[in-house]
């Protein structure tokens, strides 16, 4: 390691010593872990504050999928395996195909379950992956480092930017250098970890938190919920069938078997079920309803109800 690096680290906030653990290895369990929970709840503060750039990359992440784009995550180490965790989540959550968030994480998949040495350290590998996968300007490239200096993604993002995509960039360092790489900086500073350095703790966990809110703030504006529940999740095995039928007994009120019942005859889409029971339209209306409305439930059925009183009081 160059005395440069060294001193480039130094400066960072996530790999400075924590005053507040600097006796940690002498503690008993129970007072480590009240350590690791005291500092735990920086995080959510540190999220709080930059809640501004995180709704600024959900409207350019909504405006990238209506318009055929992708949400592209990429990230070394912890920080690549956290994309990926948010980015598998996507289609049987909100029934989105699996090319629609897409995980990008140096060294392959194999780096999934093992550190690959160096892979991290080389920008052009960033550029390499988002070719293989055909980035356009329509995508939108999250860039994930919890210090804010990981080559591979400062590769990545230079050539998203070069082809005109939107980047943002994620990091748990004010002084992040993939910050002056992206159109939108989101930095989460919640400190020094509890031991210097291990970013997989409050790092990790900031990160997480804001990649769960791009997601599932982006995918409400799509409509892929109704009041608050998840109704485009993808009935796939026996806890998400069950899932579908609370979901549309809670949205409409009605018993387990006509839940079922209608269920079936919608091939378990919860959405289109819902539809049916509080518009009383067959099927096929209600498809053609809901494609009206660009999917948005409550939108279908605010459509929908005037025209049906209207035809009522005709009758």
């Amino acid at each position: 390691m160059s005395q440069d690096l060294i001193q480039e680290l130094s400066r960072l906030t996530s790999e400075a010593r924590n005053p507040d653990t600097q006796d940690i290895d002498l503690l008993p369990t129970e007072a480590i872990l009240e350590k690791i929970n005291t500092a735990d709840r920086e995080v959510p503060v540190a999220v709080h504050r930059v809640l501004p750039q995180v709704a600024e990359a959900v409207e350019k992440i909504v405006e990238a999928f209506k318009n055929g784009g992708r949400l592209i995550y990429m990230g070394a180490g912890t920080s690549g395996r956290l994309g990926i965790l948010d980015a598998v989540e996507c289609p049987p959550t909100y029934g989105v195909s699996e090319d629609m968030v897409v995980a990008l994480i140096a060294g392959g998949d194999d780096a999934v379950y093992r550190a690959q040495e160096g892979a991290e350290d080389n920008p052009d590998l960033g550029r390499a992956d988002l070719q293989k996968i055909n980035l356009c300007d329509k995508d939108v490239v999250v860039g994930i480092a919890a210090s804010g200096r990981t080559p591979y993604v400062i590769g990545g993002l230079r050539y998203a930017r070069e082809l005109g995509c939107t980047t943002v960039a994620l990091s748990c360092n004010r002084a992040a250098v993939i910050a002056n790489e992206a159109d939108i900086a989101i930095l989460p500073e919640a400190g020094p970890e509890i031991l210097t350095g291990s970013t997989r703790m409050k790092a990790g966990t900031a990160q997480k938190l804001v990649l769960n809110m791009l997601t599932t703030a982006s995918m409400i504006r799509l409509g892929k919920s109704f009041y608050n529940l998840m109704v485009d999740v993808k009935a796939t095995n026996a806890k998400l069938i069950g899932r579908t039928r609370r979901i549309v007994m809670e949205a409409t009120g009605v018993s387990f078997e006509e839940a079922d019942r209608v269920l079936g005859q919608c091939d378990h889409n919860a959405k289109l079920a819902i539809m049916v029971i509080l518009s009383g339209l067959d099927r096929a209306d209600a498809e053609r309803a809901l494609k009206e409305s660009n999917g948005f439930l409550r939108l279908a059925l605010q459509q929908v109800k005037p025209e049906r009183q209207a035809e009522e009081a005709l009758a």
